[in-house]
Formats: C-alpha cells, structure tokens, sequence
C-alpha cells in the first residue's frame, strides 16, 4: 500500500490525466479524486504523522538521552498541542481576518505553508537547544492545525464537486499511515541505540520526500461547481444552538480522551512489561494500523447512518481499548488496546465533520474551526494532568492508571451527549 501511494503521487502528471480525458471524462472525473484523496492522506501523514505524532515513539529515546524527563516531555507535548489550538483558531478567523485585512491565503496555500513549516521546525529539533523545543512543538502544532483544516477543507471541497465525498475516508488515513512511517523506523533506532537527534533528521527528511512528492496536487484552481454547491449550502438552516454545542462539548472530550493514551503509551508499555522487551516500540505503530485501517473502513459505511450514533459508538470502543490496557497491562492487552483505540480515531474526525456540515452547513469551516479548537483544548488538558498525577501518586504505574482512567471516563460522557443528541433531535 504504501509504495502504490508514493507510485501514484509520483508519476500521476498532467499528461496522464489529459489522456484520460480524451478517452473517458468520467473515468478522468474518478482519477481526479483518487489523486486529491492520496494527496490530501500524504499531506495529513506529514502534519499529523510526523509534524505531531513523531513526539510519541521519540519520547522514550529523548528520557534514555537524557535530554529530558516526563515532566518536561509532558510540557513539550502540552507545547505541541497548544499550537495546535492556536492554530485551529487562526484558521477559524481567517473570514473575519479577509474581510479587515484583504484577501487572505486559500486552503491549497495554508496547507503548502504548513508542510514547509513542519519540515523546518522537524529539523530544528535536530539542534541541541532545549530552550528551543517548546517554540518549535508549538510551531509544529500551529502548522499541523493549518495542515489539516486546510486539507480536509480543499480536499472534501474538491471531492465533492467530483461526486466522490466517500473518498474523504482515504483523507483521514494519512495520519495513521504517517504514524506507521514513524513508529516503525524509531523501533528499529532504539534497537540499534541511536539517539532522539537521529530520529529527528530521519523524519524531517522523510517529510520533505513526502512533501516533495504532494506540493503539485495543492493549487488554488476550483472547479466550476463550486460556486453552486457554496450557495446550496448556505441555503441550508442551521440545527439548533444546543445540539451544535453538545457537539463541540463532546468532540473536545474525544481530545481528552485519547491524548494520554496516544503521548505516554511507549512510556507506559516499557515501565509494564519486562525490561529489554521490544514490544512496547511496536504498539505505537499498531495504533497508526488501526488508525489508518478505520479511516478506510469508514468509506464503507452508508451516509444515511447516523452518524451521532457512529459517534457515541467510537468513543466506547476507545474508552474500552484504554481500559483494557489497564486490566491487562501485558504484550496482548496492550496489542488489542492499541488496535481498538486507534481504529476510531480518525474516523470520529472523519464523522464529526460531516455532522458538523450537516448542522450548520452555511458556517463551512467556521464551525469545524471551532470544534478543532475544542478539541485541541482536551488535548492541551491531558499531559499537564499526567505530570501533576504522577506527582500525588505512589507509584508512576498508578498515576498513570488514574489518568487513563480519567480519560476513559471522559470518553464515555462524550458518548453520553452524543446519546442525548440522539434522543432529543431525531432528525
């Protein structure tokens, strides 16, 4: 799979899809969208994948280099994810920063800005500047902020003047498949004893590779349906203020929810399970599987579904997942757990903006600004939390099982208020 994709980016040119054309414009219509949804997977792989998630399975190698603790690790990771609310929030003001300061960037742009700006601050953690990290986890989380608004934005736009929304679900892969380009090559550097400075060049290099390869696909051309499909929607009413407000509640709370599990699961793993055990570098890139795996699986489910109920299910089965890990803190327990809690997680991203659409069409990406931002709010919540736990409990095992447990919890009221969304708005 991954070859096809980089096969595909690669070598999928103009000239090919002009000889498409000519033969069968519906058959260039579907080749069209295929190779907006590779793009838009490659662009989230590099924003998500490496711009934020490489942090995980880089954690364990930077404690054993000594060039920090969990203390300072968790505010690197609170650094990281308080960009990535900064930044959802400049994304969400970006009408009323048009309509003051001039026309601002259009999605194509944001999205080729942020991945230059990954690629840059990917690297500047290469530098032996400890001062510095916090600036540039924050950078990376600004930029993957801009990244995945502006891709999920341009690509399901594009898509949809395709006719192929359900192609959307091949979008939300590229950060499960960016987790696996990570978590696989740091397992095989902590085997070998490289350093986290190692690891950080590899992936700024692997990110300018992908970048490379994708920077094509992004332009501002827009096709010319999209003026008319812009004013259908904005035709549309909103849904009622509270069911949008039970729905930003409960998509911060999935932030809540899986932050910890997805920040300190290597750390957890290696304090658990025997030492030496090259196990616990491999459950961080199982969950990018399950990321990537559900992503994909969500194509497949039929849009007349609820999805307020897809929803509440998604957040159980990552609630289930992180209890798991907890009763069965072994190789098989961790396994099953990584697997189930990345299985949803792109997917309830994936659902909540097409619900969000549904809501309140008419707001576009005002409204998904905003629950992006709740969300990296719960986000921001869950490594603070992890460090002041630690501090009041006997054991870092039992700090640890509180805040999963909290986390847990967390995700089963989300699930509640999707219930409750449910129940009280039938349509």
């Amino acid at each position: 799979m991954v070859w096809q994709f980089f096969y595909f980016l690669c070598f999928m040119d103009s000239s090919s899809t002009a000889a498409a054309a000519a033969a069968d414009p519906a058959n260039l219509s579907a080749t069209q969208a295929l190779h907006i949804a590779w793009a838009g997977m490659a662009a989230l792989a590099v924003a998500m994948g490496i711009g934020r998630f490489a942090f995980t399975p880089l954690l364990p190698m930077m404690l054993h280099d000594g060039v920090v603790d969990i203390a300072a690790g968790s505010w690197l990771a609170t650094a990281n994810y308080f960009g990535y609310l900064v930044g959802a929030l400049l994304f969400m003001s970006l009408p009323w920063l048009g309509r003051r300061l001039g026309p601002m960037p259009g999605h194509a742009l944001l999205v080729r800005g942020g991945l230059v700006a990954t690629v840059v601050l990917t690297a500047g953690l290469v530098l032996p500047w400890p001062l510095l990290w916090p600036t540039l986890r924050f950078g990376a989380g600004v930029a993957s902020a801009l990244v995945f608004l502006g891709t999920t934005n341009w690509c399901m736009g594009r898509l949809m003047e395709l006719g192929q929304p359900a192609l959307g679900g091949l979008v939300f892969c590229g950060p499960g498949l960016g987790i696996v380009l990570t978590g696989v090559p740091a397992s095989a550097m902590v085997a070998a004893g490289w350093t986290a400075a190692a690891g950080w060049a590899v992936f700024a290099v692997l990110a300018i590779g992908i970048s490379a390869a994708v920077w094509p696909s992004f332009h501002s051309r827009v096709g010319a349906g999209a003026p008319q499909a812009a004013g259908a929607l904005a035709m549309a009413a909103p849904g009622p203020l509270a069911q949008r407000s039970l729905l930003a509640l409960a998509y911060g709370l999935a932030g809540f929810g899986y932050i910890i599990t997805a920040t300190f699961l290597p750390v957890i793993a290696r304090a658990a399970l025997p030492p030496g055990s090259v196990w616990p570098d491999l459950f961080w890139p199982l969950f990018g599987v399950g990321v990537a795996l559900g992503a994909l699986l969500s194509t497949r489910i039929s849009a007349a579904r609820d999805r307020r109920v897809l929803l509440a299910l998604a957040y159980l089965v990552q609630a289930s997942a992180i209890v798991l890990g907890m009763v069965w803190p072994g190789r098989i327990g961790f396994a099953l757990g990584s697997l189930l809690l990345g299985l949803p997680f792109t997917a309830i991203t994936f659902f909540a903006l097409f619900e969000a659409r549904r809501q309140w069409p008419a707001a576009g990406a005002s409204f998904t600004g905003l629950l992006t931002a709740l969300y990296g709010i719960g986000q921001i919540a869950g490594p603070p939390l992890v460090a002041w736990l630690l501090t009041q409990a006997a054991t870092p095992a039992q700090g640890f099982n509180w805040a999963l447990g909290l986390a847990a919890i967390g995700l089963v009221l989300g699930a509640g208020l999707y219930g409750v969304m449910r129940w009280r708005w039938q349509a």
